[in-house]
C-alpha cells in the first residue's frame, strides 16, 4: 500500500527521471533499446561512429544511502506521515544467521534498502545521475543499468566526451554512495566505415575500459 502510494506521487509530481524506465507503468526495456537503436542507425547514416558504455552498480540495492532516500524525499515536498513512516521504515533494521539451531550475534544494517521497496527507494535515489551527462551525451537507466552513448565522425571527440561524462559520473557515485565496477562495465563501439579504427581510450577509476573482441560493429 505505502509502495504504490509513493509511486503514485512521485509519478504525479514528475520527480523520476524521464530516461528511467525500469518497473514504471507503461514502460519497458524497449524504450531504452529504441533510443540507442535510432542513434546508431542515424551514426550510419551520418558516417559516423557511435561509442556506448554500459555501466554495472555493485551491489546497487545494499549500498543506496539512506537518508539520501530522505533528503531527496523532503526536496521534492514530500511532509507529513508518508516521510515520518518511510523513516522509520528504513532505521534500526536488525538481522541474524542461522546454522542449523544456532542464531548468529544481531547484525545491524546501515545503509541499503530492504526488499519490497527497494526498486522504488533506488530509482529515486539514482534519478539525478542522468543530469551529470554533457549535453552532447545521451544516458538511459533500467534500474541499475545505466547505458551512456555519443556519436561523432572523430573518434577523439568522442573519448574527449565520454570522457567528461564518467568523471562527472564517478564524482555523483562518490557523492550519493553508489560503486561502478571496474570488471562489469563494458564498452562498445560501432560504425559502418571501412579500415581500421582506433577505439577510444576512456578510463574509470583510472581502468581503461576495453572493447572486447566482437563487440565492434561496422
Amino acid at each position: 500500500m505505502v509502495n504504490a502510494r509513493l509511486v503514485y506521487c512521485l509519478e504525479e509530481k514528475g520527480a523520476l527521471s524521464p530516461f528511467q524506465s525500469g518497473f514504471r507503468h507503461h514502460r519497458s526495456t524497449v524504450d531504452n533499446i529504441l533510443p540507442l537503436e535510432t542513434s546508431i542507425r542515424e551514426a550510419f547514416v551520418r558516417n559516423q561512429h557511435l561509442v556506448s558504455i554500459f555501466f554495472d552498480m555493485e551491489k546497487a540495492y545494499d549500498r543506496t544511502w539512506r537518508y539520501g532516500i530522505l533528503k531527496d524525499l523532503y526536496h521534492l515536498g514530500f511532509r507529513g506521515n508518508l516521510p515520518v513512516f518511510i523513516q522509520n521504515f528504513l532505521k534500526t533494521r536488525v538481522f541474524q544467521v542461522r546454522v542449523g539451531s544456532t542464531l548468529s550475534r544481531d547484525f545491524y544494517q546501515l545503509e541499503g534498502v530492504p526488499q519490497g521497496i527497494s526498486v522504488v527507494f533506488f530509482i529515486l535515489k539514482i534519478k539525478d545521475i542522468v543530469k551529470q551527462l554533457p549535453l552532447t551525451v545521451k544516458g538511459t537507466l533500467f534500474v541499475d543499468d545505466f547505458q551512456i552513448s555519443c556519436a561523432s565522425a572523430n573518434m577523439s571527440t568522442i573519448g574527449r566526451q565520454l570522457q567528461i561524462a564518467i568523471c562527472k559520473i564517478t564524482d555523483w557515485t562518490n557523492t550519493n554512495g553508489f560503486v561502478i565496477s571496474n570488471q562489469k562495465t563494458i564498452c562498445m563501439h560501432f560504425c559502418r566505415k571501412r579500415g581500421l579504427h582506433p577505439h577510444p581510450e576512456i578510463t574509470l577509476n583510472g581502468v581503461v575500459l576495453t572493447i572486447p573482441e566482437g563487440e565492434s560493429s561496422s
